[in-house]
């Protein structure tokens, strides 16, 4: 029986040991914080479906509405429709925007809940802002033409005024220049107008016959006869009147300008308009005084309109902007909750 012991080989370091290999940790894909192309679809539906709103409640507005009295709506219930549709107008597209962004996004499963309601609500204001940039580029003339409706109707109820009462604008610096030949004509023919103009059975009846003479039935003395009778300002030549018309014209044009006629102008105009229409210088100074109150009256009424138009333009356009403001506003805050509601329902 043999007792011989043969050991185990021994390595170059010693007895064998087990090596322990682990697989290398691979980190999984990063997740976007932001999906763009949720933010866009979102966006391109909120622009659209604004367009589609905004062109409806157009077409209601001008069927509510009528130039004619008693026909239509009043501006009040007009403007407070207009500000409702608006609001609703802002809410739906919002909120449709919202929705989608939240609901097209990508899946993400490494974060918080607190992150991920965070990354919707960012999704969802980010949408809207893409939505409302979109709307603003493309849809400039129509809102435009929503928000200054109420002004350029005040505008033109100005400009209706003005030239009816035209002297406004002749007494305002330049303007006055292209007057002579515009609404100041109503006041130069009232200044020459006749004063006792002649009836038909005063034009149709033949001048009386005259005697002879003052004393008996012998010759007329040509010394003592009567001045031929003064011509009617109609039987003048033309351009003496044109030129008496002018000029009267350019006096009252230099005297809206300041505060009134001066009194050289005064009586110089009275001295004209007497020889032009046989009128006594006292009764002529009382007409040019009557038609420069009457014209200063027309002047500060349209001046008053102008400025009532104007104020209620102001007014109009604030609101309008305000009103704007608070539905953007309103917008921001239902596409940012939307974005939520679409994220949770794209995470179950």
């Amino acid at each position: 029986m043999s007792t011989r012991f043969d050991p185990p080989e021994r390595g170059p370091l010693g007895a064998d040991v087990a090596t322990v290999v682990t697989a290398p940790i691979v980190a999984p894909p990063s997740e976007s914080a932001v999906s763009w192309g949720a933010i866009f679809a979102g966006a391109a539906a909120a622009a659209a479906l604004s367009l589609v709103l905004l062109i409806l409640g157009v077409g209601l507005g001008l069927s509510s509405v009528s130039p004619w009295s008693f026909e239509g709506v009043s501006k009040e219930t007009f403007g407070w429709s207009s500000v409702i549709w608006l609001t609703f107008t802002a809410l739906a597209a919002s909120g449709l925007g919202g929705y989608l962004a939240g609901r097209l996004r990508t899946k993400w499963t490494q974060i918080h809940g607190d992150e991920t309601y965070f990354r919707d609500t960012a999704h969802g204001f980010v949408s809207w802002a893409v939505a409302t940039l979109l709307t603003a580029g493309l849809l400039t003339s129509a809102i435009g033409g929503v928000l200054g409706t109420g002004a350029k109707v005040a505008g033109a109820t100005a400009g209706a005024a003005a030239s009816t009462a035209g002297v406004a604008a002749a007494g305002a610096g330049s303007a006055a220049a292209a007057a002579p030949d515009g609404d100041l004509n109503y006041w130069v023919d009232s200044l020459f107008r006749s004063a006792t103009p002649p009836g038909p059975e005063a034009a149709a009846a033949p001048p009386a016959p005259q005697a002879p003479g003052a004393a008996g039935n012998g010759p007329m003395d040509p010394a003592a006869a009567p001045p031929p009778p003064r011509p009617m300002p109609g039987n003048g030549p033309m351009g003496d009147r044109r030129e008496v018309r002018a000029e009267v014209n350019r006096i009252i044009i230099n005297s809206l300008q300041g505060d009134g006629l001066d009194p050289a102008d005064t009586q110089y105009v009275s001295q004209l308009i007497a020889r032009e229409t046989g009128m006594s210088p006292a009764e002529a100074q009382a007409r040019v005084t009557d038609v420069q109150t009457r014209m200063r009256a027309a002047l500060e009424k349209a001046k008053n309109t102008a400025k009532q138009a104007a104020d209620d333009a102001r007014k109009a356009t604030a609101y309008a902007a305000l009103w704007l403001f608070i539905t953007l506003l309103i917008g921001a805050f239902f596409a940012s909750l939307s974005a939520t509601w679409g994220g949770r329902r794209r995470d179950l």
